[in-house]
């Protein structure tokens, strides 16, 4: 029976005329309709499926939409995927930059970075000759400082600097081209504002994640700071070399000023010493700093803050150094004497602190310049070494020092750590301790052979000129006089006698006491002279006046001693004229000046030590040379090379100075011949 079509879930679909068949004859024919066009044609197709278009309509469609299937299948996942790189690059930059921001350091307050204390010294007329550790100025503006400076760091450094975000594109262009042309590294890009975050708060390693670093905060920076704000800060911070850290401290380090009164040429110094702090150095060449001053001063002219002819001007003579830096290291013994004594006065300290100190520069430097050509002249004669210590007289402080021949070939300080027998320079001690027991200079004593428990001392030439006056004794220097002298007095008595002047290790008891053999500094011996020169009030060498923390509190004030005279002042003054006379007409004859001079020639056992100790009214000085190992000299004695270096040091020290007579009377005349001793 036949399915009616009321009940049929779908209508049969007609058959086309191609497939031959025909309706059956139970029913009517239905004629053709137009099938609805499929929803999901494309996927259809592609599957195989069986409805189709017409085949004029299909045709016309498939040469229009095959085109845009190709594009999409390459345009949408491109788009796609690139929306995807890009959107996950951003996150992972982002990533990146918070993580690398999160990493910097507390930059909010740029004033509480520590940094290690340094020890400044100042000489007795207030200038600054040398520091330990990193030497940083006062903080100056850019308002404050010589408007030279910044204008030549701009110049020379980044002229982009007013107008730049802190990061300078056309800079950082700039330096690539040059860079790819040379085919290596010969510029940079960094701004100012880039130094200053590298410098103040990273390291120096050329990795990405420091570069990222400096680049944020160079940006934070110039959100932060005024541009004079930042070249301020830079300025106070950058290393100029010699340990000087802050342009104040430059200006001090280098010229003895401040960096308010740096002139055109020193300020371009300092600027073109930023690219490289110790090869643009004065100090290390000076003919490579002059010509890097130069470029800069060229720089300064192509941004119009000069003229070319100012500038070709000032390059003939830029600068003159007259800082610690330009003085060499010949302070160097003292202020290394110096730096040791500080932690017995104040203590172990980690800040700043100065320390103000006896030395006369103009006097240091004559005293290398006695001791740099004595030494020229007794190469030939097997020195080797010399020292050479000033004293003041009166108070013991320290105004001269030199340890050695050369303080970067040896750091070891003759004048204060050498212990060397002093000869003869120790007599006067012998000829005191009989002055204060009564007796005169006039009073006579034998130079004739003299044996002491076995032992027979001899004279310096082999002879012996019978009965003299003490006078004579200690001019001419009769080893035999002596020591017959010191046993009448007692060595005991000599002993005391050397204590109480000052001279505290122990001393022999045996009879060469008096010919020295005790072994002394240069700076214990012109402590015993100047209680000889000051009427027998002893002094302690010294070189610290007052110490000061960074602060400006006082950590340490020297306070005169007062000390009562320790020697009989009729003594002392005894003594001082027949010094005079050793001076005058005795071994010391050599180191004679236009005004009245006592002194003392001393010469150690085969030619060792020669030594030359004396004094003016203004000044004690001793003198050493000899060699390291004790290998001796040929034939230099007391009265030779030393006594010169005396009279060469002594005659340019007490230059315009008026003359002073010494304690006591003038020195009377001796019919003597002078004696080599």
């Amino acid at each position: 029976m036949a399915r009616s079509s009321s009940n049929s879930p779908k209508a049969p679909r007609a058959r086309t005329a191609k497939s031959g068949a025909k309706p059956s004859d139970d029913r009517a024919p239905v004629p053709p309709r137009k099938a609805p066009p499929p929803k999901k044609t494309r996927a259809k197709a592609k599957s195989g499926g069986s409805r189709r278009r017409p085949a004029g309509r299909a045709s016309s469609r498939r040469g229009s939409a095959r085109p845009r299937s190709l594009l999409g299948r390459l345009i949408r996942p491109v788009l796609k995927w690139g929306f995807l790189a890009g959107f996950w690059g951003a996150i992972l930059v982002a990533g990146v930059l918070a993580w690398q921001a999160y990493q910097l350091p507390d930059i909010h307050d740029l004033d509480r970075y520590t940094r290690p204390g340094s020890v400044r010294m100042t000489a007795a007329e207030g200038a600054l000759f040398a520091s330990y550790g990193p030497l940083h100025g006062d903080p100056v503006t850019v308002a404050e400082m010589s408007p030279h400076l910044p204008a030549a760091v701009i110049a020379i450094e980044d002229r982009r600097f007013p107008t730049h975000f802190g990061v300078d594109p056309l800079g950082l262009a700039r330096a690539m081209w040059v860079n790819l042309r040379a085919g290596r590294v010969v510029q940079g890009g960094s701004t100012l504002t880039q130094q200053l975050a590298k410098n103040v708060f990273l390291t120096h390693d050329r990795s990405l994640s420091r570069k990222v670093q400096e680049l944020l905060l160079a940006l934070w920076l110039e959100q932060s700071f005024t541009k004079d704000e930042i070249l301020s800060i830079y300025l106070n911070r950058v290393y100029f070399g010699a340990g000087a850290y802050g342009v104040d401290a430059a200006a001090r380090k280098y010229f003895s000023k401040t960096a308010r009164d740096l002139s055109l040429g020193e300020a371009a110094l300092l600027a073109g010493m930023l690219k490289g702090p110790s090869r643009y150095s004065p100090a290390a060449d000076a003919d490579r700093a002059k010509r890097r001053t130069a470029v800069v001063l060229g720089a300064m002219a192509d941004i119009g803050y000069i003229d070319r002819d100012t500038a070709r001007r000032i390059a003939a003579d830029p600068y003159r150094l007259r800082g610690p830096v330009g003085r060499g290291a010949g302070h160097r013994y003292f202020s290394d004497w110096i730096y040791d004594q500080v932690p017995s006065f104040v203590g172990t300290r980690s800040d700043d602190m100065a320390v103000a100190t006896t030395l006369d520069l103009h006097l240091q430097t004559l005293a290398e310049q006695a001791v740099r050509d004595g030494l020229s002249r007794g190469r030939a004669l097997g020195v080797g070494q010399a020292a050479l210590v000033a004293l003041d007289p009166r108070s013991g402080a320290v105004r001269a020092m030199v340890g050695g021949a050369s303080f970067r070939a040896s750091q070891f300080n003759r004048a204060v750590q050498a212990l060397r027998q002093p000869g003869s320079v120790f007599k006067p001690v012998v000829f005191l301790a009989a002055l204060e027991r009564g007796w005169q200079p006039d009073d006579l004593i034998n130079d004739t052979p003299v044996t002491i428990a076995g032992w027979s001392p001899g004279n310096f030439d082999g002879r012996y000129l019978g009965t003299m006056t003490l006078t004579d004794a200690l001019a001419k220097s009769r080893n035999t006089a002596a020591i017959r002298l010191q046993e009448l007095v007692g060595r005991g008595k000599v002993r005391d006698t050397a204590r109480r002047l000052g001279f505290t290790d122990t001393l022999t008891t045996g009879p060469s006491l008096g010919l020295g053999v005790d072994e002394m500094s240069p700076l214990d011996l012109a402590g015993l002279y100047a209680t000889f020169a000051n009427g027998g009030h002893p002094v302690t060498p010294h070189g610290i006046e007052e110490i000061r923390a960074g602060t400006g509190a006082a950590l340490y004030r020297r306070s005169s001693s007062g000390l009562p005279p320790q020697v009989s002042p009729k003594a002392a003054a005894a003594l001082t004229v027949m010094l005079s006379e050793v001076v005058a007409h005795g071994t010391g004859h050599n180191a004679g000046l236009d005004r009245p001079v006592a002194g003392k020639t001393g010469t150690s056992q085969n030619y060792r030590d020669a030594w030359f100790a004396g004094y003016t009214a203004d000044l004690v000085t001793v003198v050493w040379v000899g060699n390291d190992d004790g290998t001796a000299m040929k034939k230099v004695t007391g009265g030779g090379l030393p006594a010169e270096v005396f009279h060469d040091f002594m005659t340019a020290a007490h230059a315009g100075l008026p003359r002073r007579p010494l304690i006591g009377t003038a020195p009377r005349n001796l019919a003597a011949n002078p004696t080599p001793d």
